[in-house]
């Protein structure tokens, strides 16, 4: 392409300024291109990159206070000559010397004035708390907060000195391939640098604010807590798990995105605790078939399986609506609207775009706090009065009263339809659907009796739809089912 490019310069270069235009132009077509190569190229070395960061990583030892386990101990007559000896070291009743125990971690300095950030699993449940830098010097620390769902703490010490830090990098504009740094205290054995590539992004594991970097880069026992850094020396990610059959380096590593940790790390630094927004939804991702079934092209956002009492019930949101955009971002799915909810101001009034019986509708929603929300109940139903049964898509539904509720473990005011059997050989079985389950809505409608169900798969059909999205409960948690109706 450049070639043909240069061609095409020369053919039109008639003059002496168009000449002059073809070599400029040729001069920064080379540019470029010896620009794309170096951006791409391995570095020569990571020396004059450990030796600028370095001074701002730490090692991190707590000590903790165990209680010795004496195991069976002897007993001894009142007045025995023993007493003396078990009253100095521990006998029946008493437990024991206690001993002390020693953790080792990494960690990072983020300001002048002696913030660290380290993983939670570091420091949890520490009585002692040293930073060792990499000058040699040693200060104790204290904790200034922890949030225990990304697994980041903040520490405090006090120098009579500005400290070296380090500053955070936009960890979303890293590409997998990137080179990338890590650096911390491995296995005990001091200050130590690894190297390799992003293998892969937007890693979950298994919590629900997850956002991990997956690296190559050798991280081991100890490495918890320390930076990964890009080639500019910004920290991009905190080092926090390995994948691995032996509990060594196995080439599977994973660090916290910056972009979680930051917004953690300020409200900890501000609170001393996480303030994390809460929009009071219950949700699941909306697969094809459950976007077919309600008309929605394409595929995306985050399907509402239950609201109970809060600020998205205040605001009007309703079970089976999609929220398509949060605050003025698109929502592909679950996960991206937890992370935006999360990062978002307790008490800001956000505009939410939910999809809802064929059309968008945006509705405005101050979000309360999650950690004051965490026992949130889902509001109940009104029971139906006569049992009936009947066998429809496989399934074998009948009318749920209180008894069965009961038997079920649910409130006796959840009305439905209760699933007493279920064909193996059908899609209900297929995707989940079992004997015990409660079918609260059809269609997005509530269903009391069979024949509520019967009327939603008519009325899909006479729709043109192909599948009919049920609201599915299993003791007590929801979640939409699209079972096909041709």
């Amino acid at each position: 392409m450049i070639t043909r490019t240069l061609a095409q310069s020369r053919a039109v270069a008639t003059g002496p300024l168009q000449a002059l235009w073809a070599l400029v132009l040729a001069a920064a077509l080379i540019v470029a291109q010896a620009a794309a190569v170096d951006a791409r190229a391995a570095p020569e070395s990571f020396a004059d990159l450990a030796q600028q960061v370095s001074p701002a990583v730490v090692n991190i030892t707590t000590s903790t206070t165990v209680a010795a386990d004496s195991g069976p101990v002897p007993q001894f007559p009142e007045g025995s000559p023993f007493d003396d000896f078990f009253r100095d070291f521990g006998g029946p009743g008493q437990g024991g010397p206690a001993q002390r125990s020693q953790a080792l971690g990494s960690g990072f300095v983020i300001s002048e004035d002696g913030f660290i950030v380290t993983n939670n699993h570091v420091i949890e449940g520490a009585d002692e708390i040293e930073i060792e830098f990499f000058s040699g010097g040693r200060l104790p620390a204290t904790v200034v907060g922890t949030d225990p769902n990304t697994d980041i703490a903040l520490l405090k010490v006090e120098s009579d000195d500005p400290l070296p830090f380090v500053s955070f990098g936009d960890s979303d504009i890293v590409r997998v391939g990137d080179w990338v740094m890590a650096m911390g205290n491995p296995l005990g054995q001091g200050f130590s640098v690894s190297a390799g590539i992003v293998s892969a992004r937007n890693r979950e594991l298994s919590g629900t604010y997850d956002d991990y970097i997956q690296t190559d880069a050798a991280i081991n026992r100890g490495n918890s807590g320390g930076p990964l850094f890009n080639m500019s020396g910004e920290v991009i990610g905190v080092n926090t798990a390995i994948l691995s059959p032996n509990g060594g380096s196995i080439g599977i590593g994973f660090a916290m995105s910056a972009e979680v940790v930051t917004d953690v790390v300020a409200q900890l630094r501000e609170f001393g605790e996480t303030r994390r927004g809460w929009l009071g939804v219950r949700i699941q991702d909306v697969t094809d078939d459950v976007a077919e079934a309600i008309g929605l092209d394409p595929a995306r956002g985050a399907l509402v399986t239950d609201v109970p009492e809060g600020p998205a019930m205040e605001a009007g949101i309703r079970q089976g609506d999609v929220i398509v955009s949060f605050d003025g971002a698109d929502v592909a799915d679950t996960r991206e609207l937890v992370r935006r909810v999360a990062g978002t101001a307790v008490g800001k009034e956000v505009p939410v775009i939910v999809f809802r019986d064929g059309a968008t509708e945006t509705l405005r929603i101050t979000l309360g706090r999650r950690e004051e929300a965490q026992g949130a109940i889902p509001a109940a139903q009104a029971a139906p009065d006569e049992p009936a049964e009947a066998d429809v898509l496989g399934m074998t539904v009948t009318t749920l009263t209180p008894d069965i509720a009961e038997g079920l473990g649910l409130s006796g005011s959840v009305t439905g339809l209760a699933v007493t059997a279920v064909d193996e050989s059908t899609e209900a079985f297929d995707k989940g659907i079992r004997s015990g389950d409660v079918i609260t809505e059809a269609g997005q409608q509530p269903v009391a009796a069979p024949a509520d169900l019967e009327a939603r798969i008519a009325e899909a059909k006479d729709a043109g739809r192909k599948s009919l999205l049920l609201l599915v409960r299993r003791g007590g948690d929801p979640r939409f089912v699209a079972l096909s109706v041709e």
